[in-house]
């Protein structure tokens, strides 16, 4: 398929790269990029070869959010609830790196907060505006906000509305790392290499556990991934173990 809205690029190494490509209109989630977003995360997912997701915006924005122009009539919302992009990225199974490379604001913050973690330009800012044209949320932003950087700190992002830079981002815990803008999508190359160097289907349990996890109460949660665990267990034998040891220690030596 060809992509317009949207840049789509397949490494060998095992990993795809999603690059929100209108950098004219700020990046802004129209409603053919959110279909396009969609069609290539169900390609991308059913790709044998495809284990990890990079998301990142081409241009000085990775995303200003809703496209204004298509909201038209009243209630229609430019089909946002019909096409959720944040829905669409929970499509993948496998990790998901945001490489926030300009403004991610309001849609786009939403959209960023639905990656599994993120990677920033030290060019990046992070704002939450729907106070100011009077919506809220519709893509989880409200309950990703607060469980990334705590309640206190999402009070203030959304009933301020003010942008957050890169650093403050990072001292919050709503980014990972800050690096300068040329060394972003190498970065987020690297982190995706180290996961593909580990078993890629513990990779994908765990961060299925992970996100479980958080809608358990705490007592659920240990049971939750206890019974995982001892289920996976059962299935793995001495060899399996001992030929995997193996590896780690060529992984080793070769590091050397």
């Amino acid at each position: 398929m060809e992509w317009t809205a949207i840049a789509v690029d397949i490494s060998p190494d095992g990993f795809a790269t999603i690059a929100l490509n209108r950098p004219d209109r700020l990046n802004t989630l129209s409603i053919q990029l959110r279909q396009e977003l969609d069609a290539a995360i169900e390609q991308l997912e059913a790709d044998s070869n495809v284990h990890v997701l990079i998301l990142t915006g081409r241009g000085k924005v990775f995303s200003a959010g809703m496209e204004i122009t298509e909201w038209g009539e009243p209630g229609v919302s430019a089909k946002a609830y019909i096409h959720d992009a944040a829905a669409s990225l929970a499509k993948f199974t496998g990790p998901v790196i945001g490489a926030i490379n300009g403004l991610a604001l309001t849609g786009g913050l939403e959209l960023s907060l639905a990656c599994d973690f993120l990677i920033a330009s030290e060019k990046a800012r992070f704002a939450d505006s729907h106070v100011q044209v009077g919506l809220l949320p519709g893509w989880g932003g409200s309950v990703r906000l607060a469980r990334r950087i705590g309640i206190g700190r999402a009070m203030e992002m959304a009933m301020t509305a003010r942008f957050i830079e890169a650093e403050e981002a990072l001292a919050w815990g709503l980014v990972n790392h800050v690096v300068p803008a040329d060394e972003l999508l190498p970065l987020a190359e690297k982190l995706a290499r180290q996961m593909l160097a580990n078993r890629i289907d513990g990779v994908r349990l765990y961060k299925r556990i992970l996100l479980e996890e958080q809608n358990l109460s705490f007592p659920d949660a240990l049971a939750y991934e206890r019974n995982t665990s001892k289920n996976l267990s059962a299935s793995v034998t001495l060899e399996d173990l001992l030929g995997r040891l193996e590896n780690l220690k060529g992984r080793g030596s070769a590091k050397k």
